[in-house]
């Protein structure tokens, strides 16, 4: 009898001993974003029911509600929509150049593979606010894109670059895409890519073995890189302000001026809480799916017999 329970005693006890590791492993982690992510949305979930007392902004003693009822500003409905559809054709346009290059990358030679690398990181060495000054300068109606395209007869001389959704989208993908293009490079360097060679051999064409085999087997990178994307791009505020005009305002523009300009924190956290919401909501339904598939049962196979 001792000698049944004593291996499933050890089993149980490797079990609990791997389950801590892993504890001690993600701790550190599990730290960082209770106090750094978790702890700091609570605390502007909290204002957003704060009293507000002019003419300094300063929060006042007791709740309310009256922030909730200001939220029902009827402005907000289309700047919200706008800062998510912007977002997602960000995200979309970011992914679609992403995903050829990142293939690219990976089935470029390994002395090539280092200078694509640095070019891809290259615009982070320059400012982000130089970045997208620099745009403006470019988009300008004096600037030299802007007179380019009148050259070859694209545009007409009173047609503006700039302070337009064309433009806010332009340079949101412009920085965003090394954030999509890492994630797809790094999956895609540790595909088996013989995989697709099989496929091609068993009659699919080079198209149809990228989108069946490749794209499935980086699917997590997928997901990852359109997340880094799409989350920050619905919180920017610095390029919708720069290039963008008062018909291309985000939702991090409103937030930004609650509490610069109008000095109404409140109103500000309540601005910042349904963000965090749409930026939470994907991220929630992305995980679950995720975790559905992860189990499901494996399909099983047909084994012929002899």
């Amino acid at each position: 009898m001792s000698s049944t329970t004593l291996p499933g005693n050890n089993l149980a006890r490797l079990n609990r001993r791997r389950r801590l590791q892993e504890w001690l492993v993600t701790l550190p982690s599990f730290i960082w974003l209770l106090a750094f992510f978790l702890v700091p949305t609570l605390i502007v979930l909290a204002i957003t029911f704060k009293p507000v007392e002019p003419p300094y902004g300063n929060i006042g003693p007791g709740w309310t509600l009256a922030t909730l009822h200001s939220l029902a500003n009827p402005n907000y409905p289309a700047i919200i929509w706008r800062t998510v559809w912007v977002s997602l054709i960000a995200t979309i346009l970011c992914m679609l150049i992403a995903i050829p290059f990142g293939y690219y990358m990976a089935r470029a030679p390994q002395s090539r593979k280092s200078l694509l690398v640095i070019l891809v990181m290259l615009p982070f060495w320059t400012s982000f606010l130089i970045r997208i000054f620099a745009w403006k300068i470019l988009l300008h109606p004096e600037g030299y894109l802007h007179k380019f395209l009148r050259l070859l007869g694209l545009i007409q001389e009173g047609d503006l670059l700039l302070y337009n959704t064309g433009a806010v989208l332009l340079v949101l993908v412009y920085t965003y895409l090394p954030f999509a293009i890492l994630p797809v490079y790094a999956a895609a360097e540790k595909f088996d890519f013989a995989l697709c060679e099989a496929a091609q051999d068993l009659g699919c064409n080079r198209l149809s073995a990228f989108v069946r085999i490749f794209l499935p087997g980086i699917q997590r990178a997928l997901v990852t890189a359109a997340l880094v994307v799409f989350i920050p791009a619905l919180g920017s505020y610095v390029i919708p302000d720069i290039v963008g005009g008062n018909a291309s305002e985000m939702i991090g523009n409103k937030i930004a001026q609650r509490i610069f300009v109008d000095r109404n924190l409140p109103h500000a956290s309540g601005l910042a809480a349904l963000l965090a919401l749409s930026t939470v909501i994907p991220m929630l339904f992305i995980l679950a799916i995720q975790r559905q598939q992860a189990r499901a049962p494996a399909p099983r196979r047909n084994r012929s017999t002899p």
